[in-house]
């Protein structure tokens, strides 16, 4: 069921994030998963610029969905073409956590040290992580619940269920 903004229920948000300066394959996971989470009627927010962020966003506005791409500057032009809501925050690096906080889960698709902030802010907040080609987090003593999948459409399914799970708690 695709959302729109007469729906009565609030739309599900599924944060992906990912590098900037993506692989084509990471690009390629990342429309996949756009086109997917879009499908299912959620709304995909992510950072708004190039690499994953675009491809996410090109796969979700192609099967046509709704994109947020939350913007390190202040400038809305700044935002990759298939971002549909554009919020330039002025924040730099620091709009991760607000990237993190908007999502009910979030997707993580290969990515540099920004992903894993992201990654590490999303846990400490207990927002379900699924990794895609991205980090893998080990503490003696400790389990870092990141659930590993290996396809996009795995990466999907799982946010959904997870983000479903969490609009029931709130």
């Amino acid at each position: 069921m695709k959302w729109s903004a007469s729906s009565v229920e609030p739309p599900i948000l599924i944060a992906v994030v990912g590098s900037g300066e993506a692989t084509p394959q990471e690009e390629a996971w990342a429309y996949e998963v756009g086109r997917r989470l879009a499908m299912a009627g959620a709304v995909v927010v992510c950072g708004g610029r190039s690499g994953v962020m675009e491809a996410v966003c090109r796969g979700a506005v192609e099967a046509g969905g709704l994109t947020v791409g939350i913007l390190p500057g202040s400038d809305h032009r700044e935002a990759n073409p298939y971002v549909r809501i554009p919020l330039p925050t002025g924040l730099g690096e620091a709009r991760n956590a607000l990237i993190v906080r908007a999502a009910h889960a979030v997707i993580a698709i290969g990515g540099e040290f920004g992903t894993l902030s992201e990654i590490a802010l999303a846990l400490k907040w207990g927002i379900p992580v699924i990794g895609l080609g991205t980090w893998s987090l080990h503490r003696p003593g400790m389990t870092v619940p990141i659930e590993t999948v290996s396809t996009p459409e795995e990466a999907a399914s799982r946010a959904l269920a997870r983000a479903r799970g969490r609009q029931i708690e709130e």
